[in-house]
């Protein structure tokens, strides 16, 4: 009897964290976390263009947006992925050497 009732319990979370975890998971539903926290928020979508002949022999380009010297790499990534387990790093563009 102590083990129907044990079944039942369960049975019932289940249904209750099933019918819950669709509200909280549907693609309609969900709310994604944001990259860009607090980058140009003014602006509807950031970009940056660079041309290749303004580069110089090396870029470092953030990827993580948590860098204070947004576009470019400051290691704020390394932060970062201590804190979130994430394994982020820059975008670095360099001329080949000749």
């Amino acid at each position: 009897m102590l083990l129907d009732n044990n079944i039942n319990t369960i049975l019932i979370i289940l249904q209750q964290w099933e019918s819950s975890s669709k509200t909280f998971f549907s693609k309609s539903k969900c709310v994604k976390p944001k990259v860009n926290l607090d980058l140009q928020k003014d602006n509807p979508k950031v970009v940056h263009a660079f041309d290749i002949e303004d580069l110089g022999d090396e870029a470092v380009y953030c990827r993580c947006w948590r860098s204070k010297k947004f576009p470019y790499c400051d290691g704020a990534h390394a932060k970062h992925n201590q804190e979130t387990g994430d394994n982020v790093g820059p975008l670095i563009i360099k001329r080949k050497e000749a």
